[in-house]
């Protein structure tokens, strides 16, 4: 007897059936419609890109996540032959995308000519990350960004975070937070410490794990990284600045004083506020709030920086921030760039347990049956009849016991059950049953779809 195959999917994945499917569709439906009415437009890239695009992008912790690409064929069969110390680049060239923002950024660089002066897109596909899966975290999930290219204007960050409101306003995510910081503050903050310049980037990839490893495992990584112990445990104090404040304007406040001679921790302070300033005219105003503890541990950022968090989950639905010099990266040059990624299985898993769902329609509306194998014929052309109608119609596939199809119409979801025997064929009509009521008409074959449609309440 043959072993049974694992027919789980690779760990981190997962198989989406129909209902699955929907819910997806639903949010998405949602994100695509909000994205496109602030004038947002389509993008799609490869899933795999080259390793040198993907390399030195998201810091060194970032990039032990790619998953690379092995060669194939005679290519990896010449390395491994060779007998030479194995080095990655000999193996591997490309890998699965890792975000959707470095991709837009070689598709800027590889196409500006092509696209307008202040490129707007969104972006909806899967990305990779060979992470420890957990509650809410896959290898393999769905992205949705919207990025503007092309301007330094804070309004591009009202733009984006106003988009991504809107779309948590029609979900029903009512007491989400924006998160607001900006990486010139915690340049500030992080000099205001005693933290050298060197470990600033050290600093700000341990600060990123506040909300998963806590207070003391932050300090204890920033001193195994070298850090001093005043020094770990001043920048968490003034991280935490923001449980104590009362408002924005208050914590702004704060903050402006604890990075006080600091050039860099000024100006982030200071585009914190205009960017408040304009918040108050758009719909992000209710969302926005400043939290002077928030990282985001990507080594790109480089002005103000979002995570969008609700209160029953760890970590966060989404984030993203100010990327001035990524484009650079490929063009050799500086193009301004600010974007938010809104993460689809986060939302979903949060939406499932609140059962924020709306009632979503399941399979087909209507069941046609099979009477008998004579009538065949009549019975698929009333299927095309009512398909032809708009009318979302499956076809029972076997001769069967009325009985037995009436039931797995009603298991289907179906609200109708149509049939077609002998007795309706020589007649003209078809047997419609209403599943709910079990109540049972006949039409007449002509006038079937415009039946059918006012029985679903279409008419």
């Amino acid at each position: 007897m043959a072993q049974k195959l694992n027919t789980a999917p690779p760990k981190g994945s997962r198989d989406f059936l129909p209902g699955d499917v929907r819910r997806r569709e639903h949010v998405l439906s949602v994100v695509r419609r909000v994205y496109s009415r602030y004038g947002f437009e389509p993008l799609e890239t490869p899933t795999m890109e080259r390793l040198e695009t993907l390399l030195g992008k998201y810091g060194d912790e970032g990039d032990q996540l790619i998953f690379r690409v092995l060669h194939r064929g005679e290519t990896l069969r010449s390395v491994l032959a060779a007998g030479k110390t194995i080095e990655e680049r000999d193996l591997a060239d490309s890998g699965l995308r890792y975000d959707l923002t470095v991709p837009l950024a070689r598709v800027y660089a590889e196409h500006q000519a092509e696209l307008p002066r202040f490129f707007k897109r969104y972006q909806i596909q899967p990305v990779w990350r060979a992470d420890r899966p957990a509650k809410g975290r896959f290898r393999e999930f769905y992205q949705c960004d919207v990025d503007i290219i092309g301007s330094d204007s804070l309004v591009c960050e009202v733009e984006v975070t106003s988009a991504l409101s809107e779309v948590l306003d029609e979900l029903g995510f009512k007491d989400a937070v924006i998160r607001l910081n900006h990486r010139d503050l915690l340049s500030g903050l992080i000099e205001a410490s005693g933290i050298p310049k060197e470990l600033e980037i050290t600093a700000i990839t341990a600060l990123d794990k506040l909300d998963k490893i806590g207070a003391e495992g932050v300090q204890k990584e920033l001193e195994g990284r070298g850090v001093t112990t005043a020094a770990a445990q001043a920048l968490l104090q003034k991280a935490a600045l923001a449980a104590t404040a009362t408002s924005n304007d208050s914590l702004l406040a704060a903050l402006a004083e604890a990075v006080k001679g600091s050039t860099a921790g000024e100006k982030g302070v200071a585009e914190l506020r205009q960017l408040l300033a304009y918040a108050a005219s758009a719909p992000c105003r209710s969302h926005l709030k400043v939290d002077a503890s928030l990282a985001r541990g990507l080594s790109y950022y480089t002005g103000p920086i979002f995570e969008i968090q609700v209160p029953d989950l760890a970590g966060s639905l989404g984030g993203g921030g100010r990327y001035d010099n990524l484009i650079g990266m490929f063009l050799g040059r500086r193009v301004p760039a600010v974007g938010f990624s809104l993460g689809l299985e986060r939302i979903l898993v949060v939406m499932e347990e609140r059962k924020m769902f709306p009632p979503l329609d399941a399979g087909a509306e209507v069941m046609v049956l099979r009477v008998e194998e004579a009538t065949t014929p009549e019975t698929l052309k009333v299927a095309s009849a009512l398909r032809a109608a708009g009318i979302s119609t499956e076809l029972y596939p076997n001769v069967d016991k009325l009985g037995r199809q009436f039931q797995y119409a009603a298991e289907r979801g179906a609200k109708l059950a149509v049939f077609i025997g002998a007795r309706e064929r020589d007649a003209g009509t078809v047997a419609v049953k209403v599943l709910a009521t079990q109540q049972q008409s006949e039409q007449k074959q002509p006038e079937l779809a415009r039946a059918v449609l006012g029985l679903l309440g279409r008419g």
